[in-house]
């Protein structure tokens, strides 16, 4: 059946696209060690819960309760289930000990394929030098991933499958950002956490008390307003700027994760999960570098006519 939903126009704003996701990047590395610092107090599906409705907090407020209607319900509601994949992924490898830079490091695929789902998804023309680049970007992957080295656990394989669909939650933010406004795409993927948190409680019970201590409950907190805001400032960003030239910005967090990891736990990764995430960021970057040249030969073309 055709759809009939109205749509808003796309406009392309790059830089102040890089701009928006480079600081949500930065808000959801703080959120991410804030949980992970709290989960073994109280357990995967209790952190989700908490974010959830915190987060739906914190999008209201920055919105002011405006546009958080949904147009189109079916895709809306998919994704943010989808992305609660991605949620479980994640907080269970750091429920695990999983290093915080370690995850970013292995997520830094997500940007590659997204790069590749682009083609199918959006009708997005990517060629020979950005397909081969980010085949180099795997060949990092596997250099982080090698059997007998310190990310060889099966923490990693889920999390480089929650990469995988995360990126594809990242390409249907563009999607809805045709129909649906920022501020919607965020709220009800953080609602999406609220019963599927609850659905998870028999399989993640709670770790310690429902109502934590008041740090813990503190970390959580901002876990939630933070990751609010940060989902906000993303579907912000791709509502006005390519996924192509936006990806490259995933691998922001490798450097937060770092610092994070180092200040907190005191984690320093390992020689090769620095080596394979190199690769991964320069193919990422290369791919940034191709788009912009491809755009440009565009323009050019288009002033000749």
């Amino acid at each position: 059946m055709p759809d009939h939903q109205p749509r808003l126009p796309l406009r392309q704003d790059t830089l102040r696209g890089i701009a928006t996701i480079t600081l949500g990047y930065a808000v959801i590395s703080a959120a991410d060690a804030s949980v992970k610092w709290a989960l073994p107090e109280v357990g995967v599906a209790v952190a989700m819960i908490w974010r959830g409705v915190f987060g739906m907090i914190a999008i209201a407020l920055l919105s002011g309760g405006r546009g958080l209607m949904p147009q189109r319900v079916p895709l809306l509601a998919t994704r943010s289930a989808l992305h609660c994949v991605v949620t479980v992924a994640f907080y269970l490898a750091w429920f695990n000990g999983f290093p915080l830079a370690d995850s970013y490091a292995v997520n830094a695929a997500a940007p590659l394929i997204m790069t590749l789902l682009a083609i199918p998804m959006l009708g997005e023309r990517v060629g020979w030098r950005r397909m081969a680049s980010t085949a180099v970007g795997f060949v990092g992957v596997l250099i982080m991933l090698q059997p007998g080295g310190e990310l060889w656990r099966w923490e990693a394989a889920m999390i480089l499958a929650g990469a995988a669909t995360l990126a594809v939650t990242r390409i249907w933010t563009r999607v809805l950002a045709a129909s649906d406004t920022p501020q919607a795409i965020a709220f009800w993927l953080l609602f999406a956490h609220i019963p599927i948190g609850l659905l998870l409680l028999p399989v993640f019970p709670p770790v310690g008390p429902l109502l934590p201590g008041w740090d813990i409950a503190l970390a959580l907190g901002f876990l939630g307003l933070a990751n609010g805001c940060a989902h906000f400032l993303f579907a912000r960003a791709f509502a006005i700027a390519p996924v192509s030239a936006l990806a490259p910005y995933e691998y922001t967090t490798i450097l937060w994760g770092v610092v994070l990891g180092l200040a907190i736990w005191g984690h320093v990764p390992a020689w090769s999960t620095f080596a394979g995430a190199a690769l991964v960021v320069a193919a990422g970057l290369y791919n940034l570098h191709r788009e912009r040249v491809r755009r440009a030969q565009g323009a050019d073309m288009t002033e000749r006519r």
